[in-house]
């Protein structure tokens, strides 16, 4: 493994909070990510951690049991991945923030008092707890709150001595001498050990299906200038985050086997200290792809890893369902002209023009629905019933249930019918 990478320690995050993996597939993977190169992970556990007493009521239905998290800890230790928990504990609660209770409205009307003074105040309290309960621990703080504060501030507050930052940014077009200035703030401050956080997905949109390579590639090469520039050994290491929803609320984005060539090329690059071809040709021969570029691997060359039948299937899903749907219903003459939604709503067709749409639509949704039953097959081994039934239905049952309706509008509109009666013809008259 190269010795030219400025980052010690190089953290794979595991957000949970969405699509969490079974164990089962976590024990596939996690050699993998230690091949790549990581040694570490951050796992956040959100609903999946069971918990137990007041805290029982915020388990997912499919948590982990306390027997599956010690299985998970085992396997990171079986490959030499350092396990760091993360708690959300200020912007992603989704409870009333700090600072909106009484007492701290009241607290904040003080002249001399501010928010940033709040924040700093209960992070000063949050980190002291846990040293005095841990000791040996050394809690990270992701940035956001301490960016803007003064430095005198941040000095003042003790908390430089009590916590370790994490300067996180995802952009391709990360600005990196606002980094470098932002890290030597911070060392002024009194922080003795920084940390960084990139994105091998999950940061290029809320709903993103398929990850863009090459947006996260930039985004890890403007990490390895801020390195190069800043202070020297200041950073300690980097988290490599894989969001799999924007918060609690929002879609699902990439799951993690579709992220999976990203971080593995992510990782290399930060070993390397560049993407060469040379790396990434070894990077493809890890994973037994042909590329790293989603365009349509089914039938490719789709790949070795664990999960690879996940991500040749998402993208020819993604890349095709729709717009083969889109093509039938939207651009094909005989629906366009004879059968639109004028007709469809009347159920008019003129029976000719059944035979020019019904074995097109017949042979399309045979197709997809026969990639469909593989898609969940493969989802199942890797994801809990939840995940997979809410992956689905974002990505592949609309375009689907438009497919079935067409039939269905079709089937009405070709049943034969009582013709109408004429409105002048009286039954009882005799001829």
């Amino acid at each position: 493994m190269s010795d030219s990478t400025p980052f010690e320690m190089r953290l794979v995050h595991l957000d949970l909070k969405g699509a969490p993996p079974k164990v089962s597939y976590l024990s596939k993977v996690f050699p993998l990510f230690r091949a790549l190169g990581a040694n570490g992970l951050l796992i956040e556990y959100e609903d999946m951690f069971p918990y137990e007493g007041p805290l029982r009521l915020l388990r997912a239905r499919y948590c982990y049991s306390p027997s599956e998290v010690k299985e998970i800890l085992r396997l990171a230790s079986l490959n030499q991945l350092e396990v760091v928990p993360l708690v959300q504990t200020f912007g992603h609660m989704e409870v009333y923030y700090l600072g909106e209770g009484e007492a701290s409205r009241q607290w904040l009307q003080q002249e001399q008092n501010s928010k940033a003074k709040l924040c700093l105040s209960h992070m000063r309290a949050v980190a002291s707890h846990v040293l005095a309960q841990h000791p040996h621990v050394t809690p990270l703080a992701w940035d956001d709150m301490l960016r803007d504060m003064p430095e005198d501030q941040l000095t003042a507050s003790g908390v430089p001595q009590l916590v370790e930052p994490v300067l996180w940014d995802y952009a391709a077009d990360l600005d990196v001498h606002g980094k470098v200035l932002l890290m030597q703030k911070y060392r002024e401050c009194g922080f003795r050990r920084l940390w960084a956080a990139s994105a091998f997905k999950g940061a290029t949109g809320p709903s993103q299906a398929l990850t863009p390579v090459e947006h996260h590639l930039r985004n890890h090469e403007r990490w390895l200038q801020v390195a190069a520039s800043g202070p020297v050994d200041s950073l300690q290491g980097i988290v490599l985050t894989g969001w799999q929803r924007h918060d609690h609320f929002s879609v699902l984005c990439e799951l993690l086997p579709v992220g999976v060539p990203s971080l593995a090329a992510c990782l290399q690059l930060l070993l390397h200290g560049g993407f060469t071809e040379d790396v990434k040709l070894r990077v493809e021969n890890l994973l037994g792809v042909s590329s790293l570029e989603t365009t349509d691997p089914v039938g490719e060359r789709a790949g070795s890893f664990p999960g690879s039948d996940i991500l040749s299937l998402v993208a020819h899903f993604s890349l095709h369902l729709r717009s083969s749907v889109d093509a039938l219903l939207e651009r094909n003459r005989y629906v366009t002209g004879w059968f639109s939604s004028y007709h469809r709503s009347r159920k008019l067709i003129h029976p000719v023009m059944v035979q020019h749409i019904r074995p097109e639509a017949l042979s399309l949704l045979a197709r997809w629905s026969a990639l469909l039953q593989q898609l969940e097959a493969a989802l199942q081994l890797a994801f809990y019933p939840d995940a997979v039934e809410e992956w689905l239905e974002e990505n592949v049952h609309p375009s689907m249930r438009r497919l079935q309706g067409l039939l269905q509008d079709l089937s009405e509109a070709a049943a034969p019918r009582p013709p109408p009666s004429d409105p002048g013809w009286d039954a009882s008259q005799d001829p």
